[in-house]
């Protein structure tokens, strides 16, 4: 193969994959950031040649990631037709935002009793850098901080099932946005996620839920049924990668 899997640019904060991950985690993790920064259409055929040649490595390498994507609903393995970016339904994206809305609740909810003083200055951080990449235009990684902001303060709930859970209902709803959003691409998730820092911050339950219900209102209400945002050109969405000078990981 003529290219050798790079190491993503930061470490994926929720998760556990990164750079000193094996092969098939940094794959995992690229193709998870890609979902998060709306750079894979839904429907996409992940060919497991195809991203074989991109990130360096074996079919086996690839089908471990996809099958762990898979697990996580955000792509869909098709028996003897390969797998896909999972495109979900008006009903699927219903369902979703439901159980995003009650996850997001419970979650709030366990932050505002355990989130702890360095947990709230990672938070605010990271929206600071959310802000500021929307600010220079960087829309994709905007959209992954936000997600990010939302696996950040599961793990500030103190509850492992909860981040799991998490992980997938963020996934998934970045691919509903892709799918469904309305041409208005303003954001403004940064403010009101300080917003709601700063509620946890003071333990006032009652106003962070309620922030944190203002928030899910504000992303659902941006949806339709139109628009299609992000590419299913799989050598496009990971050129960044192919450009880079060769480097080895050893998994």
């Amino acid at each position: 193969m003529n290219e050798q899997l790079q190491p993503l640019k930061k470490p994926a904060r929720a998760g556990k994959a990164g750079r000193s991950g094996t092969q098939d985690d940094i794959v995992y993790a690229h193709i998870f950031e890609a979902i998060l920064e709306q750079r894979l259409a839904p429907g996409t055929k992940l060919s497991e040649e195809a991203l074989g040649e991109i990130f360096g490595v074996s079919r086996t390498i690839i089908r471990r990631a996809l099958s762990r994507l898979a697990h996580e609903s955000v792509v869909l393995l098709r028996p003897n037709r390969g797998a896909v970016v999972a495109s979900p339904t008006v009903e699927e994206a219903r369902q979703v935002f439901f159980s995003r809305r009650m996850v997001e609740r419970a979650i709030t909810e366990l932050a505002v009793q355990h989130a702890t003083a360095e947990q709230l200055n990672e938070l605010r951080q990271m929206v600071r850098e959310e802000r500021d990449s929307f600010s220079r235009g960087d829309r994709g990684a905007g959209i992954r901080l936000s997600g990010e902001f939302h696996l950040k303060l599961a793990e500030a709930a103190g509850n492992a099932p909860l981040v799991s859970f998490q992980r997938s209902l963020v996934s998934q709803t970045s691919l509903i946005i892709a799918q469904y959003e309305s041409g208005n691409r303003s954001h403004c998730s940064y403010d009101e996620h300080m917003q709601l820092i700063d509620a946890i911050e003071a333990r006032d339950a009652e106003q962070a839920v309620s922030l944190m219900m203002h928030h899910m209102d504000h992303i659902d209400s941006k949806l339709n049924l139109d628009e299609e945002s992000a590419s299913d050109d799989l050598h496009a969405v990971f050129s960044h990668l192919l450009k880079k000078p060769k480097a080895s990981v050893k998994g």
